[in-house]
């Protein structure tokens, strides 16, 4: 192996004295993964053609990536890895995992390193985008003993060097802070660089020795909630795995840092696809009493959606209808009903609020603002929470069925803007977004007010977020349409 490396090395020269380049060493070869090359190559490879007939994307922007052995993580690793396009030629490689021997409270950036090796030889790594991390923010810095026997990011390795024609320069970041704060900044930092020119590679084991049961039920509410995209949902169910007193739940993602980063980098043009979910009881069923589970995600870009959505006449009476019989359904002690979609459309993910009118006044209004829930399940929903749970109002009556009009407004797919030039009163809707704090604004608010674009924008970061009357300057701003009918 060695005689590999070496004849790889490329000799730089610094005031005319050869410097050899640094490499930093496979340290888990043997370990997590086989240090032989062809016999490393063959894993790789078998792992990845059980996932032959997986889609590519070249939309992707991320994967979630488990980092055990192989013997036991590989074939959920390779879901993952089978997404990437094979031919692809990326700028870099963002790599985001946890640390398991440093505190940082921070991120550790490695700028120092030339190349990382596996025995399949170097991986050059671009230490000018490293140092540029560093110098933007002191919440980057380099600390070697994060990177010098940490398994998680060069586990990721071997899979990239046997599914991608050519392997572009990485960027290898540790990431360890309790501090929501500085993973803002880490994610702030790093936003500028979340584009289809690059590919960002998260990280991360799950649930760590619970019971089989007990992993499966927890590892299921983690990755609903990575699948929402919400950093908020995301950690309030680690929170709540950790508060259900079964054993060894106190860590249900190793790599909860570097996920919650990655979202934080998200917006709604972005969607999450869950690819599969394993365990380690799964593989040696022996050991079903502590086990360690394993996702694997796919993110991928999704402007198209932005543009595309529409509904048609007949689609707006269907949901106008689904409203109507929620509500009379409750009425007569029934439940919800669950359906499948009549149209692809009403099958859509995205937000809707419904409005009943009497005689010209609201009579209730309830909305649910994100991209989770069908379309015609939403709406359901929410014409019964309208006219049943608006605290505003007493309980719609039976009697009074007959004088209720129903208005419902779908909003579109969210568009993360930069300026408020961006933005158009009257026809634009606004979302704000800062840490744990959001709120919006539907389009139609502003033909009820005399307000300016500007006025629009802070009356909705102090009435509606509680960021205060100029909270949206340092915030993020995101705009939709809603279709009203």
């Amino acid at each position: 192996m060695w005689t590999t490396l070496i004849a790889a090395i490329i000799m730089n020269t610094l005031n005319g004295i050869p410097q050899e380049p640094t490499v930093r060493p496979a340290t888990q070869a043997n370990r997590f993964y086989p240090g032989n090359p062809t016999e490393l190559a063959d894993e790789v490879d078998s792992l990845l053609a059980l996932h032959s007939d997986s889609q590519a994307y070249q939309q992707l922007a991320a994967i979630i990536v488990p980092h055990a052995g192989y013997y036991y993580s590989g074939n959920v690793a390779a879901t993952a890895y089978m997404t990437v396009p094979a031919d692809k030629h990326y700028k870099r490689i963002f790599l985001l995992g946890p640390s398991h021997r440093e505190w940082l409270n921070g991120a550790s950036v490695n700028s120092e390193a030339d190349s990382y090796a596996t025995p399949l030889g170097l991986v050059k790594v671009d230490r000018e985008t490293a140092k540029q991390l560093t110098a933007a923010d002191d919440v980057f810095s380099y600390q070697p003993s994060a990177h010098d026997r940490e398994h998680c990011l060069e586990v990721q390795l071997p899979f990239l060097q046997r599914r991608l024609d050519e392997v572009p320069p990485i960027v290898p970041i540790i990431i360890s802070t309790n501090d929501f704060g500085k993973l803002e900044r880490i994610a702030k930092v790093l936003k500028p660089y979340f584009t289809d020119e690059n590919l960002f590679v998260i990280s991360s084991d799950f649930s760590h020795y619970p019971s089989y049961e007990d992993a499966c039920e927890a590892d299921s509410l983690t990755g609903e909630a990575i699948v929402s995209g919400d950093v908020g949902v995301f950690i309030a169910a680690l929170g709540k795995n950790a508060r259900s007193g079964k054993r060894n739940l106190d860590t249900s993602a190793c790599g909860e840092q570097a996920i919650a980063t990655l979202m934080l980098m998200m917006d709604n043009s972005y969607k999450v696809k869950h690819l599969l979910y394993q365990n380690s009881g799964d593989i040696d069923r022996e050991e079903r009493s502590r086990v360690v589970g394993y996702h694997a995600f796919a993110i991928l870009r999704n402007q198209q959606a932005q543009t595309d959505f529409s509904l048609s006449d007949d689609e707006k009476r269907m949901l106008k209808d689904i409203a109507l019989t929620s509500i009379k359904d409750s009425l007569d002690g029934k439940p919800v009903a669950r359906t499948s979609a009549p149209t692809p459309h009403l099958a859509a993910k995205c937000g809707a609020f419904v409005s009943l009118h009497k005689q010209g006044r609201l009579r209730g209004c309830i909305g649910h603002f994100g991209e989770d829930v069908p379309l015609h399940e939403i709406v359901a929903e929410m014409a019964r929470a309208a006219a049943f749970e608006d605290p505003r109002f007493k309980p719609v009556r039976r009697e009074e069925l007959d004088d209720i009009d129903i208005e419902i407004s779908v909003l579109t797919p969210m568009r993360r803007i930069q300026s408020l030039d961006e933005f158009e009163l009257h026809r634009h809707g606004i979302y704000i977004r800062k840490g744990f704090r959001s709120g919006t604004y539907l389009p139609q608010v502003a033909d009820q007010v005399n307000w300016t674009k500007e006025e629009f924008v802070s009356h909705c970061s102090q009435d509606k977020a509680g960021l205060g009357w100029s909270g949206w300057r340092d915030a993020e701003l995101y705009v939709y349409e809603a279709i009203v009918f």
